[in-house]
């Protein structure tokens, strides 16, 4: 908890203030306040993670690759007599 009290107290310069029109203008935001506009916060700051993989129909085998059969192998029956 008190970690999260702390990053939101870092994160209160960064936060935009959206009131409605008849609320007054807040110069410094509580926790409470930057906990709500966390969203576009995140929003902005990039991500780590790895872009999407492209979807739909493979590619499959390239034109003029030698294709092998499957090796097969005999089946192994145990007798439990």
């Amino acid at each position: 908890m008190p970690l999260m009290t702390w990053e939101l107290w870092l994160a209160r310069d960064i936060v935009a203030d959206n009131p409605i029109p008849r609320a007054k203008v807040i110069r410094q935001f509580d926790p409470w306040k930057v906990a709500q506009s966390m969203g576009s916060i995140l929003a902005v700051i990039a991500t780590t993670t790895c872009s999407p993989k492209p979807r739909g129909k493979s590619p499959g085998w390239k034109t003029g690759q030698p294709r092998q059969r499957r090796i097969r192998y005999p089946v192994v029956k145990k007798n439990y007599n």
